[in-house]
């Protein structure tokens, strides 16, 4: 198989951190594509928890049982990122309506940045609807070690009380 016969698909994401909800995207993903890159990028709207290369490391260290799964930093544009791993498919997930009404005007504004890059939109498992990288930081202080895993694995718990232990 050729790399231009191979179906590439980009899920995109700041992961900060990485939930249990993405890696249920994730998982299902890997198995409707040949490889899947988890692209992770910034956004500018949120206070970051970790640096891009503990995001990385962290999310690596999270999907190394899926052989087909690759991650990978990146700045600026989705699309622009999307285009040089060559991929024309971009994932998303989503968890509510709320997501889809974000979804929809951030698929807008990419299919006219470059309308080769199609988005495929996976909804989240029922168990994970209402789980999001935002919660877990409003949490994280509160919530003890058994209570932050229903949310994020174990490799996150430990990442975020290293983390919050250093600051505080």
């Amino acid at each position: 198989m050729t790399n231009s016969d191979s179906r590439i698909a980009v899920y995109t994401g700041s992961f900060d951190p990485i939930t249990l909800g993405h890696l249920n995207v994730i998982e299902r993903s890997s198995r409707l594509v040949d490889k899947l890159i988890v692209g992770i990028g910034v956004n500018i709207e949120k206070q970051s928890l970790f640096s891009p290369e503990e995001r990385v490391e962290l999310v690596q260290s999270c999907v190394a049982r899926w052989p087909n799964v690759e991650v990978k930093a990146f700045s600026g544009l989705a699309v622009t990122f999307v285009r040089q791993c060559g991929a024309r498919v971009m994932l998303r997930g989503v968890r509510s309506l709320g997501d889809i009404e974000t979804e929809f005007t951030m698929t807008a504004a990419n299919r006219k940045l470059d309308a080769q890059i199609e988005t495929v939109f996976l909804m989240a498992d029922e168990q994970y609807s209402h789980v999001s990288s935002s919660l877990i930081k409003q949490i994280a202080a509160m919530a003890g070690d058994e209570e932050l895993s229903r949310f994020v694995p174990r490799a996150v718990v430990t990442a975020i009380r290293a983390k919050t232990n250093a600051e505080g």
